[in-house]
């Protein structure tokens, strides 16, 4: 914000999550497809300053295009100055549910004004989120980083109103959406069950939801984004839901600066100002090499499904980009 198929019974229970090789012969037929970022925070200001270095360390391990998306509207014009300046990015606009207290009384009016101007761009990320209310002191120790006292965290009444005008937007324009969700999907299922939902789809970013939620959220139009901080050891449940999720809808994001994976995953590490490790997009083309082992499949497999469902759901070609 601002985390090769099995050969007998013990490797499908209790697989073994290795990081890429770089000297491995299938190394360069995977640069033959785009790494695709589907959700981090470049503006983040924990990268102090040093997107153009992050966006070269990410260029040369292949990344080619990433979904940069907002938190709240100070991030909007530092998101549209990194994507007027970097044709990989694909700007989302949208007002986090942790941030939704600072909220001005023209957000509405300025989100459409972005959207307007950046007709190519996502929304997100929006979201619903019962855990900061159930667990409001460790919220606020997250927030500490920008907001030494947040307050109160948003109510749920909050959150929907915000998320439905979002999702309104988002379907009159048809454009994807990036969707947070902590302890709440009954309640989001509900929502984008009741309204129109756009056309190309949604994503939801980080999905911790259960397997049993797959299919009716596939039914709405969901695409469902493996983060590398399902690659820790405890993780197990999770990397065992991403194996029902049909690859068609499958994607792999970072969410840098956040959701760090383990050590072995961190290709580029990085620190921040007060000297916390941070994740850097360039991990991405290692996670999804993590997430191929999950699922036992070849990785330039998966690299080449990731990339067409990626183009499906965000359908946006770099500005000006070429050789893609």
């Amino acid at each position: 914000m601002r985390g090769v198929r099995c050969d007998c019974l013990n490797r499908v229970m209790n697989p073994v999550l290795r990081p890429p090789d770089p000297q491995s012969p299938a190394t360069p037929y995977e640069r033959t497809f785009p790494s695709c970022d589907a959700h981090n925070h470049l503006q983040d200001e924990r990268f102090a300053g040093r997107q153009e270095e992050i966006l070269a360390s990410a260029r040369a391990v292949g990344v080619t295009r990433m979904v940069v998306n907002v938190a709240c509207e100070s991030d909007w014009p530092m998101v549209a100055d990194l994507a007027r300046r970097h044709p990989e990015i694909v700007p989302s606009f949208g007002y986090h549910p942790w941030y939704l207290g600072e909220r001005t009384e023209t957000w509405r009016e300025t989100l459409s004004q972005y959207l307007k101007e950046w007709p190519d761009a996502g929304i997100g990320e929006i979201g619903l989120d019962r855990w900061m209310l159930e667990n409001p002191e460790r919220w606020r120790h997250y927030r500490a980083d920008t907001t030494p006292f947040p307050g109160e965290p948003p109510s749920l009444a909050d959150q929907v109103e915000a998320f439905v005008e979002q999702l309104r937007l988002a379907a009159e324009r048809d454009l994807p959406m990036s969707i947070h969700c902590l302890q709440a999907w009954g309640r989001l299922r509900e929502l984008l069950a009741a309204t129109s939902r756009p056309a190309r789809g949604f994503l939801l970013h980080s999905y911790s939801g259960s397997a049993e939620l797959i299919l009716p959220f596939v039914k709405l139009g969901a695409y469902f984004s493996f983060s590398g901080y399902f690659l820790h050891e405890r993780k197990a449940r999770q990397r065992e839901v991403f194996r029902q999720v049909p690859r068609e809808r499958l994607l792999v994001e970072t969410d840098a600066p956040d959701q760090l994976p383990p050590e072995e995953f961190c290709s580029h590490p990085l620190a921040g100002p007060s000297g916390r490790p941070l994740n850097h997009p360039a991990n991405l083309p290692a996670i999804r090499a993590g997430l191929a082992d999950v699922l036992g499949v070849p990785s330039a497999e998966l690299s080449a499904q990731v990339a067409a469902n990626f183009q499906r759901l965000f359908d946006r070609p770099p500005r000006g980009a070429s050789g893609e």
